[in-house]
This record gives structure tokens, C-alpha cells and sequence, in this order.
């Protein structure tokens, strides 16, 4: 046994590779099938039913398979594991089906459309080469073929839309790439051609009549503007440089010149120009030399006109095919070599490139030795010497050096290619003649285009070798100067396509050299490189120099930090703007050789870019190199910014004072003082900005934040300035608090935050008394801009600002969060910023004592604060803007939670003395603690239900953003870790409701309804869902509406049946809170209208209906607020439901209907005609179900008056048929009528001495500013 040991493993050794192996290929495969696997299950059943009937059964399994196939446009590869078994049997379908069917019959066309969808689609994502591999190449298929593409070629197609294709164009697409294989065939094509055979006559001179074929119906898809262009070139010239086709290429290139030399006349012409051309340019890449060169001279002819001339100006796809035909035809006029002279390079995998230092060595100094060899023979080989260039070449390296220069990208690129294939075969000596005029694309002289058209072309000479390391000195310089091309232009800047090519550049290089070459030029470039990398203002140019560093690093061997910069600076890495400025420049500057660099850049280059954001971030990131040389920072750096801030270009003034200000702020931080004379400096540069009056003109704005900015770091270095330079920055900030943009008013806010700490926290009562009455008083201008800033302020300033006036600050703020009555004066970023301001001071007063040391302070808090927030939460102000309260919401909601901690940290404060932890109060009985506790008053139940109530009612409202702001400010006031909320009434249920887990979609209506829709259930919660509630159910979106009204239905269904009179069912609470709404909101249109639509809907569903007793109370109360809601109203919406909901009324069988029947009879007269028209057919309805309202004997004499009076004519005339339906109906008109004008003028006393911001129009458009 021990003897076989070894023998068994020598057996299972090749045994476990073999299966490795296996393994490894099975896991390529599903990697391959990954994502098409279960497509694949579903296009093999639709090929299989395909296959099986020898047709497409079902138009739709088309579709399918080409929404399966386009999926994979960009992962083509993915498809070509499969492709075999799609179109083989597909191609067989369509030979045999011809073949069966004969290619006269129409049929024939109806079978193999739809299968040339499907494998058109193919075509689009794998590319036409993968696909006609896999096409039957039968000689016996030609003849066929042509027949079939003859059939096709009469079919215009029915639609231009892809989807909506029925193949006529994706057949003829498909046929003729068909074709293009079965030419190919190996036999004179005559032989082939049975119309020869069987006639066996064909004059000398002339082609085959099945080439005659195939040339005619291409010639007329080169006028097509669809792919048949393209195709049908490709397959002239795979046919027409054929041996046996001679005589037919003749005749095709006196056709092409018949095209390029007339003049076009229309569009048509113009598509067969575009042909011809890209045909010529197809056959001149698959003919043979001695074929092309005969024709060369004719149409380089017609190509040097036709480049010339208009249509070639206003064609780039025709100068791209030019181009591309010019530099063929070149290629044509040299004959094939490759020179001695050209660069070859040794291609070093990393494992080498991080050998062993000696070997190293070694192959260094023979590869030098090789290379001084070869040196000398650039310019010395006697081939090189005796080599003929035709006149000819040289005009058309001319085109190609004026096609770099080109408008478009597509032109230069193919140019580019074009220099370096036609270089491939110049001597050395013309080769550097191309070379020196490439370079002289550098000129500062010429734009944008001719940069990049140059990067390209030193790329494309650099790859194929034509670049030698002796012209690096000439070529370097100029690419690192296209890596920062950057022209201002206007409002913006062009370069980054330049720079975008200049790493291409330096990534060609790096595949191109060996790296003893490269050793000097590496060390060039590479600053720049990672310059480009970490400041380039578009993520693509980063990516660009970051992947050419990274080639470099991978073949150029040994560098230092290679890999690490190349690990730091990575594809995603670069993706963010902010991430390259802040960390991965910071990390790489870490390193020897790029800091200074990395400064300069910023310097000279980005803070004075034109992109605000991009100066700003610029600052920041020069902050961010401070530590590594703080010395030079302050000494150089700091002086220059200076110097800048005064500077005549707006940009440079800009991004030098916010530079200035963060690098004086880090150097601070470094502990690097700076000396007396440089902090004169430094304090002197806001009052010399507003001497040379740098606010005013179009760039004020700009300046003043970046003054506000700069400010603020200064405060935090605590920068020693003068009394008088104290006052006058003092002045500047409020000059800033008070300038109507938000964006200055914030940076004032942050700067005087720190500015006053720093500069006046030991002043004098008279300053600090004179700071707080500006502020003060301000609160109260007539300017809302200085309203704004002001209230912000008073929320920065510090507690010793603030201890001793807070009785005055806080009823001032208070009143500020108030809507203001004059509409005139109503602003709602005033309010937003006085209930932030109000929060601030709040946070300020309570951080350093407790209710232990001053229980007025709290009381205040909880009395007047609280109650300014609450009132605050119901601001729905609406300008031309929209719910312009929502912001003052919003803040209120946030100021809410802030103050809930602070009256609940000093009530447990107050509980024992000493602050303690959540975990104290939790387990105490709430009851328990209010009674035992004399600081009880702080926070009690009723508190603590305004204050989730307030918030649920937010919840439930219309807004997706505001519903979820209020719960996840409700979440965190159940859950909170820092205090505890005492006496939520129903606590449980709302943890149950609200559970503490991230994540949650609360702005999802169908999330958050049905939650907060049990709250109706307790009577302390009740009023608050439904006054939000009602809002969303009638409101205009339908999404919304459908979705709370889903909840409620759902919600009443759920509780009990049956006992619909008893006062604890749901709708009988629901109708009583109604009723509240409805009064406590009464001649509110913000509320009342969306109450009677929700009112409208719940009587469509049946609801409130059946109630019995409460059934009569509802509708009364109903009654009574439509008496005084549309009484004198000219909201149609509001008349509408109003009409809808008097007709359900009246059709009940309860006494209630007779009232609500007579008020549905006053809008038959009233003054709008829809109104009229709206209740008559509301009347008509009531009369039909309620028949107990009029007489039986008078009931068709009421149905005839309302059936056959015009309600929308006159408007007496529709009085009168009004008093003869009273009088059909037994009823008292003037006595009702009566009755309403007594209610109306009741109304309209209590309206006149209630004030409502959204009462009238004219308040709306002065409140929005007009």
C-alpha cells in the first residue's frame, strides 16, 4: 500500500489540473452567461417555435428578442458565445423557405422580413464581422441572393421608426452583407452566372449580367441615407477588386468620377457623393497595389477640388471620408516597407519591470549599446536615400496636415491616423520633416482644434514607432503645455478635448519606449500628469492623465511611489471634483517632487478659474497643502495672494481673497505665526478692496461673500487689528447682513459668528449695547432684506451678548416669526431666519445653565417660544413662488425638536436637582413624576400633545418633503438618545406607528398614509390628522388623493360595523371632527374647500350616510357651513363641491333634506351660468331619488321646468323658472332667501374683523412684490 502511495498521486495529479482546468473554462462560461442566461432560455423557446414552423407565428416574439438583444449594446461580447446557435438556423429558414418557395413568390418576402429583424439586431450590437461568419457561403447562394436582393430592392419601407419597422430595410441590410461573403467565392464569377451558361453569349468588353445586377443595385444604395449606404460599399469593394473583375472596376471608377466632378443639386446627390466617396475609400484598403494605382492620380484629382469647395465645408462625415480616401490613395503611391529607422520597442511585463536591480543593469546597458548601433543609422540607410516620393504624396500629407487643423473631431482623428500610416513608409529624413510640421500645430496663434488635431497625431507616430527618442527635447515641452491648454473664452473656457489628447499622448509614450528612454521624460511629465489628475476642472481629462501615469508606471519599470500614487488616484477616486482637490492631491503632495507644483498649479491656474465653484474649491485645496511647508506658504504664497486681491479681472480677485483666507486660518492652525508685518497686511485688505470700491459693477456680489469669507478665517486666527479696522469690518458685515442675496447674508452670518467672539467678547456695555439695538430695531424695518440678515445675527451672537437682554430678544423674535400684517411687509425668508434666529438664541441662553439656576428663562421658553413655533407650524403663506410657509415650516419643525430638548433636559434637571441620563426617566411612571415634582410646569401632557400633534398634522399633508421632515423629526423625538419626552400621550401606539429604523420612504404616500390613519382612533390626536388629512384628500394630485383616500377608506372599513350610531365608532368620531374642522377653520379657503371635497367623495362612498341620529347633526352642521361658506363666493371649485354635497343631502330621507333641497334652489339663480347649470342638473337628480320633496301630480311639471330652461341664458329668465320651482315644490321662497341674506350679512361683520393673508388677491400679488 505504501509503495502505490506515490503512484496514485502521479495518477490524481493530472487528474486535479485536468479538473482545474475544466473548472476555470466552466467559470469563464458563467461569467460569459452571467446576464444572459435566462434571456437565453426565452430567445431559444422563440427560436426554437421559429425553426420549427419555418416562420415568425407571432409578430411580437420579434420585439422581445430585439428589447432582449439591444440590452447589450455596450457589452456586445456578451452575445457571441451564442450567436452561432441564433444565426445559422436562421439563415437556413431564409436560403430554404427561397429556395422552397422561389423567389417570385411574395411569400417569400413576408417569411424572411421578420427574421432579418432579428438578425439586424445582431448586427447593431456584435458588429457585422461577427455575424456573417456564421452566414452559408454556397456558390450555388449567389445567384440566389441577388435574386432576393432584387425582390427587396422595389420594398420602400412603410416607417422611418425603428419600432415600429416591418423589415423591409433590415432585409435588404441583411442581403447585402450576404452577399459580401458568397463574392468572395473562390471561381470566376461568369462561370458561376447561369444566364451565361444558358445563353453561353457575352460580349467581350462586358462584366457578367449578375455583376451588372449586383453594381445596379448598389449604385442605388449609395444614394440611400439609411446603413445600405455603408453596406452596399463594403460589398462593391470586396467584389470589384476581385481578379476577374477588372472591366467592371473600370466602369465603376468613370461612374465615381462622373459623381465627385458634378455639381450637387440636391439631397439625393449629396447621399451618393457621401457613397462614393466611402466606397472608393473601401476599395482602396482592400485592393491590391498595382489594381489602385492606375486610378490613383484621376481621383486624387477630384478629391483635391472637391475638398475645396463648399459641400465639403458643410459636410464633416464627407471630409472625414475624404481624408480617409486621401491618405488610401497615399498609401497606394508608396510601396509597403518597414524602415530601419523605426523606434521598436521591448515590451516588459510588471514582474519585470520590478526585477532585480542587476539584471537590470544589464539590460540596460545592452539595449544602449543596440541603440547607439542603430543611431547612426537613421539617416544613412542607402534604401532611405534612393526612395522615389511622387509629387502627389506630398499634397496629400498637405491635406492631412490641414485635416488636423479641421472643426471636427471626427476629421482630425482620421487625419491623424492618416500622418501616421503615410509616415510608416517615408524615409527618416521626410518622416522628420512631418514631424516639424505637426509641431508648428502649436503655435499660441492657432485654436483649439488644430491642439487637439496635433495631440493626435503625435499620439498615432508615437505608437507605430515613427517618434524617436532624439525628438523628445522638440516634443515634450509641447505636450506639457497642451496637458493645461485652457482658453478663456466669454462666460467659459475650451481645452479640455486638448487636454484630453495630451494624455493619450502620454499614455502613447508610455507603451511606445523602452524605459532607459523614458527615465528623463517620465520625470517630466509625471508632475504635470498628476497635476492634470487632481485639478482638472472635467472627470474625464482627470481619468485621462491618472490612466496615462498608471501606464507609465506599469511599463516604464521602477518610479518613485509609482504604485502608491497610482493606487491613491484611482478611476472612482477621481470621479468627484471635491475628492481629487481635497484628498487625493493632498495624499500625492505627500510625496517628493509634486507639492510646488501642485501650488503653482493652483496658484496661477484655478483661483483665478472662470467657474465660481472651482475658485472655491481651488481655496480650500491650497489650504490643504499648508502643513507641508508653512514656511513658504506664509512667506511666498501668502504675499502673492495679496497682492492678487486687488487684481483688475474679477476671477483673480475672487479666488485670491477666499485663498487668503483659509491659508491664513490653516496657517494658525499650524501654529506658524506670521510677523507683525504681514498681519498689517492681512488686516489691511478689506479696507483697500472697499477703497478701490471692488463692490460695485458686476462683480459686488462676488466679492462681498468672499470678503464676508475671508472675515471669518481671520477671526478664527485671531489676526491682530486695529480699533478702527474692528469697526470698519464691523460696518462691512452689517452692510452684507442687510444686502437682499441669501448667499452674502449667510457668509455675513458665518463671519460675524466668529468676529464678534474674537474682537468684541471683552467689550464694554455700550458696545455690546449698541450692537444688540441696531439688530433689534432692524427686526422691525421696512426692508425685509435687513429683517433677514438681523435675525440671523441676533441667532449668532454669544451668551454674553445675550444673557442680560434675552427678556427683550426673545418676545422680539417671537413677534418676527409671526405672518406680518401689513401684506406689504410679509416676507418669508424673514420669518424662516427669525424662527432659526429664535432657536439659536435658545440654544445659546440654555447652554451653560439650568432651570435650577434661573426657572424663568425655561418658563419663558415654554410659554412664548413654544407657543411662537406652533403658530409658526400652521404659516401656509403662498405667493407667485407657491407654498412659500412650507420654509417657515419646516424651520418650525426643526426649532420644535430643539426647544422639546431643551425644556425636557430641565425638567430632568429639575426632577432631582442633577442632570440624568434617559435611562433615569424611563422606568419612573410619568404620573408619578408630574405629581411629585415642583418643576412639573416645564413640560406637561398638554405641551407634549400640541407638540405631536402639531407635527402628525404635517405628516398627513400634501407636501412629500414636509410629510417626510415631520417623521423623521417625530422619530427622533420617541427615540432620542440625549432626553427624554415625558407625558406623549399613546406613546406605544406611536412607537409602533414610528418605529426606530432608517430608511423609511415617509414621502411615499402609500407608506405613510396608512399609518398615521389610526391615529384618528384617539381623540387627542384626531383633529390634528384629519385638519392635514383633508388637505391631501382634496387636494389637486391624483396620486395623493387616491393614496390618503385608500388609507381613510381602508381605515373605516377595519373598525367596527354595524353600530354605526354609537359615539365610539369611527365614523361617527370622524363626522364629529369634521364638524370641528369646518368651524375652526370657517371662511379659510385653504382648508374649507379640500374639507367639502373630501366630504363630496366620503357621501360618494356612502359614508356618514347611515348613522341615524348622528346622520342628522352631520348633515345640519354641513348645512350650516355651506350657508356661510358659498354665500357671496366666486371659487368655483368651492361652489362645486359645495352644490355636490347639498344634492346628497337633499336626496336623504330625513327632515334635514328639505332645507338642504331649498339651498340647492338658490344657485338655480345664481349670477354664473355654469353654477346655474351645475345645480339644476343637481336638482333633477334629487327629484329622481327623492320623491318625497315635491308633490306626486307636480313632479313632471318640476322635471319639465328643469329639463327644458336654458340655465345658462339669461339670468332673469332663470329666476323666474327658479320662484315657479319653489312654488311646484310647496316652498317659501322669500322667507329663505330671507333667512340667507341675515346669515350672509352676520358673516360678513365677523369677516370684516378677521384678518386673513391669502383674503384677497390683491394682498397675494402685494405680498409677492408686484
Amino acid at each position: 500500500m505504501a509503495a502505490s502511495e506515490p503512484q496514485i498521486r502521479e495518477v490524481e495529479e493530472p487528474l486535479m489540473a485536468a479538473t482545474e482546468e475544466d473548472d476555470e473554462h466552466d467559470s469563464k462560461e458563467r461569467v460569459l452567461q452571467r446576464y444572459f442566461l435566462q434571456e437565453w432560455k426565452l430567445v431559444k423557446s422563440i427560436l426554437d417555435d421559429i425553426v420549427s414552423n419555418g416562420c415568425v407565428s407571432d409578430p411580437s416574439s420579434v420585439h422581445k428578442i430585439r428589447s432582449i438583444v439591444d440590452k447589450y449594446q455596450e457589452q456586445g461580447q456578451l452575445l457571441e458565445p451564442y450567436l452561432e446557435s441564433i444565426v445559422s438556423p436562421l439563415m437556413f429558414i431564409v436560403r430554404s423557405r427561397t429556395i422552397e418557395l422561389g423567389v417570385d413568390s411574395n411569400e417569400v418576402l413576408e417569411i424572411i422580413k421578420p427574421i432579418c429583424i432579428i438578425l439586424y439586431s445582431l448586427v447593431t450590437v456584435c458588429g457585422y464581422k461577427a455575424v456573417i461568419k456564421f452566414f452559408p457561403h454556397q456558390v450555388s447562394d449567389l445567384e440566389l441572393a441577388v435574386s432576393l436582393l432584387e425582390k427587396c430592392h422595389v420594398i420602400n419601407s412603410a416607417t422611418s421608426l425603428r419600432q415600429e419597422s416591418t423589415g423591409e430595410m433590415e432585409a435588404k441590410c441583411i442581403i447585402l452583407l450576404w452577399l459580401s461573403i458568397l463574392v468572395l467565392v473562390p471561381f470566376d464569377i461568369s462561370s458561376v452566372d447561369s444566364s451565361i451558361t444558358n445563353s453561353n453569349s457575352l460580349v467581350g468588353d462586358e462584366s457578367p449580367p449578375l455583376v451588372m445586377r449586383i453594381l445596379g443595385f448598389c449604385k442605388d444604395y449609395l444614394s440611400s441615407a439609411g446603413p445600405m449606404r455603408s453596406i452596399a460599399g463594403m460589398l462593391l469593394s470586396r467584389l470589384l477588386t476581385r481578379p476577374d473583375m477588372l472591366k467592371a472596376f473600370i466602369s465603376f471608377t468613370e461612374w465615381t468620377h462622373e459623381v465627385l466632378s458634378s455639381s450637387i443639386g440636391d439631397v439625393m446627390d449629396h447621399f451618393k457623393l457621401l457613397g462614393a466617396v466611402e466606397t472608393l475609400a473601401a476599395i482602396f484598403k482592400t485592393g491590391s497595389r498595382k489594381l489602385l494605382l492606375d486610378v490613383g492620380s484621376i481621383i486624387w484629382n477630384d478629391i483635391s477640388v472637391l475638398m475645396k469647395s463648399s459641400t465639403a465645408s458643410r459636410s464633416p462625415l464627407l471630409r472625414k471620408y475624404l481624408v480617409k480616401l486621401s491618405q488610401r490613395i497615399g498609401l497606394t503611391c508608396l510601396p509597403h516597407r518597414s524602415p530601419s529607422w523605426r523606434y521598436v520597442g521591448r515590451h516588459s511585463m510588471l514582474g519585470e519591470n520590478i526585477s532585480q536591480s542587476v539584471s537590470r543593469r544589464t539590460d540596460e546597458c545592452s539595449y544602449s549599446a543596440n541603440a547607439d548601433s542603430n543611431s547612426d543609422q537613421y539617416s544613412s540607410s542607402p534604401q532611405d536615400e534612393d526612395m522615389y516620393i511622387p509629387d502627389r504624396v506630398e499634397e496629400i500629407i498637405e491635406l492631412l496636415l490641414s485635416g488636423l487643423k479641421d472643426t471636427d473631431t471626427v476629421v482630425r482623428w482620421s487625419a491623424a491616423k492618416g500622418i501616421g500610416r503615410l509616415a510608416s513608409r517615408l524615409t527618416y529624413a521626410l518622416s522628420d520633416e512631418v514631424l516639424s510640421s505637426v509641431l508648428e500645430l502649436f503655435s499660441p496663434a492657432e485654436g483649439d482644434g488644430s491642439w487637439h488635431g496635433g495631440c493626435l497625431a503625435l499620439a498615432e507616430l508615437a505608437r507605430r514607432g515613427l517618434l524617436l527618442p532624439i525628438s523628445f527635447p522638440r516634443v515634450i515641452p509641447v505636450v506639457i503645455e497642451a496637458l493645461h491648454y485652457d482658453i478663456r473664452r466669454g462666460p467659459h473656457s475650451v481645452g479640455s478635448h486638448v487636454r484630453d489628447a495630451a494624455a493619450y499622448v502620454c499614455w502613447a509614450f508610455g507603451r511606445a519606449y523602452y524605459h532607459t528612454d523614458m527615465r528623463g521624460v517620465l520625470e517630466q511629465l509625471a508632475p504635470h500628469l498628476l497635476t492634470v489628475a487632481c485639478y482638472d476642472r472635467e472627470v474625464n481629462c482627470r481619468r485621462a492623465a491618472a490612466a496615462a501615469f498608471q501606464e507609465n508606471v506599469g511599463r516604464q519599470g521602477s518610479y518613485p511611489h509609482g504604485i502608491d500614487i497610482v493606487n491613491t488616484a484611482d478611476y472612482f477616486a477621481l470621479s468627484s471634483r471635491m475628492n481629487s482637490y481635497l484628498h487625493v492631491a493632498v495624499c500625492i503632495a505627500a510625496y517628493d517632487g509634486y507639492l510646488h507644483q501642485f501650488i503653482d498649479e493652483l496658484l496661477n491656474k484655478k483661483i483665478c478659474h472662470w467657474d465660481k465653484g472651482l475658485r472655491e474649491l481651488a481655496a480650500n485645496a491650497l489650504a490643504a497643502l499648508v502643513k507641508y511647508e508653512p514656511e513658504y506658504f506664509a512667506n511666498f504664497v501668502l504675499e502673492k495672494l495679496i497682492s492678487c486681491t486687488l487684481s483688475s479681472d474679477l476671477c483673480m480677485r475672487h479666488g485670491s481673497t477666499l485663498a487668503a483666507g483659509e491659508v491664513v486660518f490653516v496657517l494658525h492652525q499650524c501654529d506658524h505665526g506670521l510677523s507683525t508685518d504681514k498681519q498689517k497686511r492681512v488686516a489691511g485688505l478689506v479696507p483697500a478692496i472697499e477703497k478701490a470700491r471692488l463692490y460695485r459693477g458686476k462683480g459686488g456680489e462676488i466679492m462681498r461673500a468672499a470678503v464676508s469669507c475671508f472675515i471669518e478665517h481671520i477671526s478664527l486666527a485671531h489676526v491682530h487689528l486695529p480699533e478702527k479696522t474692528k469697526r470698519s469690518l464691523l460696518d462691512t458685515v452689517n452692510e452684507n447682513l442687510r444686502h437682499p442675496n441669501s448667499h452674502i447674508q449667510n457668509a455675513a452670518v458665518e463671519a460675524l459668528k466668529q468676529f464678534i467672539p474674537a474682537y468684541f467678547i471683552d467689550g464694554d456695555d455700550k458696545i455690546i449695547n449698541e450692537i444688540m439695538d441696531k439688530y433689534l430695531k432692524q427686526l422691525s424695518d421696512p426692508n425685509v432684506a435687513a429683517r433677514r440678515g438681523s435675525a440671523l445675527a441676533i441667532g449668532v451672537l454669544p451668551l454674553n451678548f445675550l444673557d442680560k437682554r434675552w427678556k427683550v430678544v426673545l418676545p422680539k423674535l417671537c413677534n418676527a416669526c409671526a405672518i406680518e400684517d401689513k401684506p406689504e411687509d410679509r416676507d418669508a425668508e424673514a420669518r424662516v431666519n427669525s424662527v432659526k434666529g429664535l432657536v439659536s438664541v435658545c440654544k445659546t441662553l440654555t447652554e451653560t445653565r439650568d432651570c435650577s439656576d434661573d426657572t424663568s428663562l425655561f418658563l419663558s421658553i415654554k410659554n412664548e417660544v413654544m407657543q411662537a413655533l406652533f403658530k409658526a407650524l400652521e404659516d401656509y403663506s403662498v405667493d407667485n413662488r407657491g407654498d412659500v410657509g412650507s420654509w417657515v415650516r419646516e424651520a418650525a419643525m426643526d426649532g420644535l425638536e430643539s426647544c422639546t430638548s431643551i425644556l425636557c433636559k430641565g425638567y430632568s434637571v429639575g426632577l432631582s436637582g442633577e442632570s440624568h441620563g434617559v435611562e433615569s426617566i424611563l422606568y419612573q411612571p410619568e404620573r408619578d413624576m408630574m405629581k411629585n415634582s415642583p418643576d412639573y410646569t416645564l413640560f406637561d401632557e398638554n405641551l407634549a400633545t400640541s407638540l405631536v400633534g402639531g407635527i402628525i398634522k404635517q405628516a398627513v399633508e400634501k407636501l412629500d418633503k414636509i410629510r417626510e421632515m415631520a417623521a423623521k423629526v417625530l422619530q427622533r423625538i420617541l427615540y432620542s438618545k440625549t432626553f427624554f419626552v415625558p407625558f406623549i400621550p399613546q406613546r406605544k401606539k406611536l412607537e409602533e406607528i414610528v418605529p426606530d429604523e432608517a430608511d423609511l420612504e415617509w414621502g411615499v404616500p402609500t407608506f405613510s398614509f396608512p399609518r398615521f390613519i389610526q391615529l384618528l382612533q384617539y381623540p387627542c390626536y384626531s383633529k390634528y390628522v384629519l385638519s392635514g388629512l383633508v388637505i391631501s384628500i382634496g387636494g389637486l394630485q391624483d396620486s395623493l388623493k387616491k393614496a390618503s383616500l385608500t388609507a381613510l377608506l381602508g381605515y373605516l372599513q377595519a373598525s367596527e360595523t354595524g353600530r354605526h350610531n354609537r359615539q365610539d365608532s369611527a365614523e361617527f368620531v370622524l363626522s364629529t371632527d369634521i364638524l370641528w374642522v369646518l368651524q375652526q377653520y370657517r371662511r379659510c379657503d385653504r382648508v374649507v374647500v379640500p374639507t367639502l371635497k373630501t366630504i363630496e367623495i366620503l357621501f360618494s362612498k356612502k359614508v356618514f350616510l347611515s348613522m341615524e341620529v348622528q346622520t342628522q347633526v352631520f348633515c345640519a352642521g354641513v348645512l350650516a357651513s355651506l350657508a356661510v361658506e358659498l354665500k357671496a363666493s366666486k371659487d368655483f371649485t368651492k361652489l362645486y363641491a359645495g352644490i355636490a354635497i347639498l344634492g346628497y343631502i337633499a336626496s336623504l330621507s330625513d327632515p334635514i333634506n328639505v332645507q338642504a333641497f331649498c339651498h340647492l334652489l338658490t344657485f338655480v339663480g345664481h349670477r354664473y351660468p355654469k353654477i346655474r347649470k351645475a345645480s339644476a342638473e343637481q336638482v333633477y337628480l334629487v327629484l329622481l331619488q327623492n320623491g318625497g320633496l315635491v308633490a306626486e301630480d307636480k313632479m313632471e311639471k318640476a322635471l319639465e321646468v328643469i329639463s327644458e330652461t336654458c340655465w345658462e341664458g339669461d339670468i332673469e329668465q332663470a329666476k323666474q323658472q327658479r320662484l315657479q320651482l319653489y312654488d311646484v315644490a310647496g316652498l317659501d321662497s322669500s322667507q329663505f332667501l330671507k333667512t340667507s341674506r341675515e346669515i350672509s350679512s352676520e358673516d360678513g361683520k365677523k369677516r370684516s374683523s378677521v384678518s386673513d393673508e391669502n383674503a384677497s388677491y390683491s394682498s397675494l400679488v402685494g405680498s409677492a412684490g408686484f
